[in-house]
């Protein structure tokens, strides 16, 4: 008998396991999103003098490709936004896959200016507007008093892309052509997306479980773990949260709209233009490529870093950190006559990058809350990030003008110290209410 009951007895009180927490899957899935699509778009600033001499372009014009790109993707990504928070974000994804497949294959088979600028400026470009906004909406709906750290796991693919692909494409570029490099990456692309549109689903409540995998709350009311039905009140019924027009009508996100603004209409100007700034120096391809890698080796650290720091520290004070960051890196580009503190303005510049765009989706959500957090970060990224298509347009130009990239880099610096300037006007957010505002506070 006395056996029976310490068998019977054991197992009912060993406590069970707590399952692992799928937001976390979905966390990962975004940053390997990041990585493949940020990964092709990093690769075009050491593709750009293949492309110039094969297409018989200038520089201007090919950057200008790009620059509608960048403007395509970034005002698109207000619908794509307001998609996922209606849809969910498998649909956005895998018609992302389609787009940007199609629009990368299309471009390494342009044989004139314009067939670059609809396949790689329009296509591609409408397909990139599934990454950033998306992903990181969804993250955010995931988690509370971890937002910081999750946004530091997504985001951070982008850093990892900036990372592994400029060294990679580099190396390649000297062994082959940059149309078979936009075709391979174009069904890296198509296959990675796809497979992440099966992997992400859209909030808890669609999988069926709390927020953070740890608080007590209702129990879902649709949605099911496809998450391809959820809608605004699926994801946050019992907790109050601003919708784009109630957040438009606030002072908090004009300030932030053009704190960000500062931000993103000189961040892809590095990117595109440090490859070609260290060519001119006298490095080779090779070597000119690992400075866009330094750049993701800050962002990196800055990404690792900034989101589980803002959880503690306050997302203003972490954002004035690095937009200073940032403005210190563009003098040192200014100054800079020799590779040797080009690099560790590289890596400070990247740190600065990552940073900010790790602290943008948890400032949106931490202010209006996670129901519209897909319209409101998608309709912010589309007003600023679209402007980010200015910076490396205008630094071509003036470099085709000049022969030098200083001007553009002084100008840069000015710009990040005005958005610098913008941070002492944001005020500490009201709580939005409910039980967000006592599980999560925002400092600030």
């Amino acid at each position: 008998m006395g056996i029976v009951t310490d068998t019977a007895a054991g197992p009912a009180t060993r406590p069970a396991k707590r399952p692992r927490y799928y937001g976390w899957v979905v966390a990962w899935t975004a940053f390997g999103v990041l990585t493949v699509t940020y990964g092709v778009q990093f690769s075009f600033g050491v593709l750009l003098p293949s492309i110039v001499d094969d297409l018989g372009v200038s520089r201007t014009e090919a950057s200008l490709c790009f620059s509608v790109y960048v403007f395509v993707y970034s005002a698109l990504s207000s619908y794509s936004g307001s998609l996922t928070d209606r849809r969910g974000p498998r649909l956005v994804l895998a018609t992302g896959a389609v787009l940007l497949g199609s629009g990368y294959a299309l471009s390494a088979a342009s044989q004139q200016l314009w067939h670059l600028m609809i396949a790689l400026g329009l296509i591609a470009g409408a397909g990139m507007s599934a990454s950033f906004v998306p992903c990181n909406a969804t993250v955010v709906r995931w988690f509370l008093r971890r937002r910081g750290q999750a946004l530091s796991i997504s985001t951070s693919g982008g850093s990892c892309a900036a990372v592994v692909m400029p060294l990679l494409m580099g190396w390649l570029i000297d062994r082959t052509s940059w149309r078979v490099l936009y075709l391979v990456m174009a069904a890296v692309v198509f296959v990675g997306l796809l497979v992440a549109s099966r992997l992400i689903v859209a909030s808890p409540e669609a999988k069926g479980v709390s927020i953070d995998g740890e608080l007590g709350g209702r129990s879902p009311t649709g949605g099911g773990a496809s998450g391809a039905a959820v809608t605004v009140v699926d994801v946050s019924a019992d907790e109050p949260s601003m919708n784009r027009g109630e957040a438009m009508r606030t002072g908090v996100f004009w300030v932030l709209a053009a704190i960000f603004l500062c931000t993103w209409l000189v961040v892809f100007l590095p990117l595109v233009h440090l490859s070609p700034f260290a060519r001119g120096l006298g490095a080779s391809a090779g070597l000119a490529s690992t400075l866009v890698s330094a750049v993701g080796v800050g962002g990196l650290f800055g990404r690792t870093l900034t989101g589980g720091v803002s959880d503690r520290i306050g997302r203003d004070a972490t954002l004035a950190v690095v937009l200073g960051v940032q403005v210190l890196a563009f003098v040192v580009f200014a100054v800079s006559r020799s590779l040797a503190p080009v690099y560790p303005a590289a890596i400070a510049f990247g740190f600065g990058y990552g940073g900010t765009t790790t602290v943008f989706p948890a400032i949106v959500a931490d202010r209006f809350g996670r129901a519209h957090a897909g319209a409101i970060v998608g309709l912010l990224f589309a007003g600023a990030g679209s402007m980010a298509a200015v910076g490396p347009f205008v630094a071509a130009w003036i470099y085709d003008s000049t022969g030098s990239y200083r001007v553009a880099f002084l100008l840069s610096a000015a710009v990040n110290l005005v958005g610098l300037a913008l941070c002492a006007l944001l005020r500490k957010p009201k709580p939005v209410g409910g039980p967000v505002s006592a599980l999560a506070p925002t400092p600030g």
